[in-house]
């Protein structure tokens, strides 16, 4: 016998995080289910390469970095005479994550590259590889995108036509910013909408925008001297509570134009040029300053602490109008859905990489089991149903996840008559847009909401290892992934707040009966009895119920139809590539949330043992005799 010492004695064995590329079966099975053979083919080596650098020492360094240089004011807001100086300053780890997020095109994709519809899903497939190793980068892209989005709607449509040349010259330049690929001329974009009065509710408003044009007698003032982009004639003054992506170059926002007018939407430079401005070396005529910006302060948060999020006071700041004065929401919520589907993908991300560093915890870890007998934790039986279960949530919400991208992508490019489709349910033309009215509320009310208590699960399973803030060890760090996983519930609405926005939406005198319509389609694809009779019921009750009475059962309403679209997408994916695995996966999803599993693929995961949730958690014929020293 001899004593351990901190360097002598039993050293746990460093997992090893594989390419989630490969290694994240449910990822694997998403990609070939949504994506044309021949389109897959062509993403993988660049995916791929993807899925490697993001696990790469230098990207975790930069992690570390932006998490441990966390934003903030230089001179707390003021110089050193005590001048009013809003500057805010981000680490060089925030910058470089950004830079690559931004070479890699992580927006840009979308918009200059050609994969018809399937281009959304291509794009949030590389998304989902780099979300836990961006330290929160991927949230300002978020609404890059939705900003990009927005403007491409006004500058490339019908809508194009109501566009003077200037504000058609302002808004092809900010967009040509939002879909560049160079690190020197992207620009992220802001989302201003939560004031001290709400979040997502924004009725009450207290921001106002007033048409002051300026005179025609003098030069416009600059937004930007060296490309000649003048400021908006609209003044917008107010106090917004929370803005996150403050770093970002410009920003979306909402404002009052008139009392009896909705909120309107607006776009605005985040700096302007003052030649007036005077350097500490004395050098003026090419100064730039806040375009009527204060950083009142930077919020402290439970997690996401590498992201600069402020409460901003906007006294004077120059923008156009984009739009119709008074139809504000419809403009925003062309963002909202870009937004709320980059967030669910974000929870995906998070829960992927915690499966992974589970999934590689269990082949190093070697636990007893009485009688002297020692086995790696991914021989241990309780331990491999647990991460099965967990596996199997997580591949259903990736299921409806994907399946909402799939109708954005739809959405935003029709599919071409002559391409192959795959064996995804694809709506009808004229209900893409019914069917994703509601499910960009209700997939992320549901996944990221159901996000939350499975990335613990993770953490639980690397035990007390799995509690530490592990930076020193920043592939490993579950904790980070957990604190940052939790706002997803919460940012760009709350689960009760769209839980109601999906009832709304299905309830609307005008488009409800269509996104019911919709909803009843998908389903009743599925030819199953027992999904099919348990639609019918909540079917039923939303034709016949009032919406205030409804109300408070809009979230267990909302989750039951997201568990029933999430049953059918199971029994698409285990006919288009069966397998015991899968089959059992989705036995056991059904089961578990209570439908009849007689007419489900797979009724034998019932009596699969130890073999087959191994098979489920680290795909079939994986090697797992490499493992733990015992």
């Amino acid at each position: 016998m001899e004593p351990s010492s901190s360097n002598t004695g039993f050293i746990q064995q460093q997992p090893v995080i594989s390419n989630q590329f490969y290694d994240d079966v449910s990822y694997q099975r998403v990609a070939r289910l949504f994506l044309p053979s021949d389109i897959l083919d062509k993403i993988t080596p660049d995916a791929a390469q993807i899925g490697q650098e993001v696990l790469s020492q230098q990207v975790f360094d930069w992690v570390t970095d932006a998490e441990h240089n966390q934003p903030y004011l230089r001179g707390n807001g003021r110089d050193l005479f005590g001048k009013p100086k809003s500057e805010l300053v981000v680490g060089e780890g925030w910058r470089k994550l950004q830079d690559y997020g931004f070479k890699k095109g992580v927006v840009a994709l979308n918009y200059d590259t050609d994969h018809g519809p399937y281009t959304r899903l291509v794009q949030f497939l590389r998304c989902h590889l780099w979300e836990a190793s961006c330290a929160n980068t991927l949230c300002p892209a978020a609404m890059q995108d939705g900003a990009a989005r927005l403007l491409q709607r006004h500058l490339f449509t019908s809508a194009a036509k109501k566009l003077s040349p200037v504000e058609r010259e302002v808004f092809q330049n900010a967009y040509s910013h939002l879909t560049s690929r160079d690190p020197t001329k992207t620009w992220t974009s802001g989302q201003w909408m939560t004031e001290r009065t709400g979040g997502s509710d924004v009725s009450q408003t207290e921001t106002v925008a007033t048409y002051d044009p300026f005179p025609s007698s003098a030069p416009v003032p600059l937004a930007s001297q060296s490309e000649s982009i003048p400021l908006g004639p609209w003044s917008i003054s107010g106090f917004k509570w929370f803005s996150s992506a403050t770093d970002s170059h410009m920003t979306i926002l909402l404002a009052r134009t008139h009392p009896s007018k909705g909120v309107s939407a607006f776009f605005a430079p985040m700096r302007r040029h003052n030649p007036s401005l005077v350097s500490h070396t004395g050098e003026s005529g090419n100064g730039t300053e806040l375009n009527g910006i204060t950083i009142q302060r930077l919020k402290h948060k439970f997690g996401t602490q590498s992201l600069p999020t402020a409460e901003l006071e906007l006294k004077g700041m120059r923008g156009w109008l984009i739009g119709v004065e008074g139809k504000g929401i419809q403009e925003i919520s062309t963002i909202l859905n870009i937004t709320r589907v980059h967030t669910t993908v974000s929870s995906m991300g998070y829960l992927g990489r915690s499966l992974g560093i589970a999934r590689s915890f269990a082949l190093v870890r070697p636990v007893g089991m009485g009688k002297g007998k020692r086995i790696a934790l991914s021989s241990h039986p309780l331990h491999m149903r647990t991460l099965a279960n967990m596996t199997t949530d997580y591949h259903g919400m990736m299921l409806l996840t994907f399946y909402t991208i799939h109708a954005l992508g739809l959405d935003e490019r029709s599919l071409p008559s002559n391409q192959a489709a795959t064996k995804v349910p694809t709506p009808p033309k004229e209900l893409v847009q019914p069917l994703l009215r509601v499910l960009s509320s209700l997939h992320k009310s549901y996944v990221c909401e159901t996000t939350v208590p499975l990335v613990y699960g993770c953490m639980e399973a690397l035990g007390g290892v799995g509690y530490m803030q592990n930076v020193e060890s920043e592939h490993l760090n579950i904790s980070r992934l957990f604190r940052d996983c939790c706002v997803g519930a919460i940012w760009e609405g709350t689960t009760d707040v769209l839980a109601s926005d999906t009832l709304r939406a299905l309830k609307h005198p005008l488009s409800g009966k269509q996104s019911v319509q919709a909803l009843d389609w998908l389903i009743l694809s599925s030819k199953n009895a027992g999904l099919v009779e348990e639609w019918q019921v909540l079917k039923n009750k939303i034709d016949t119920g009032k919406q205030e009475e409804l109300l408070p059962e809009a979230r267990g309403l909302v989750f039951r139809i997201a568990e029933i679209i999430i049953s059918v997408l199971y029994l698409v994916d285990a006919e288009a590539d069966p397998g015991v695995e899968i089959e059992a996966m989705c036995a056991r999803f059904m089961e578990k949330k209570g439908f009849r599993v007689y007419e489900a693929p797979g009724k034998r995961a019932r009596e699969g043992g130890l073999k087959l949730d191994q098979a489920i958690v680290y795909g079939a014929g994986k090697d797992l005799a490499q493992g733990a020293k015992l």
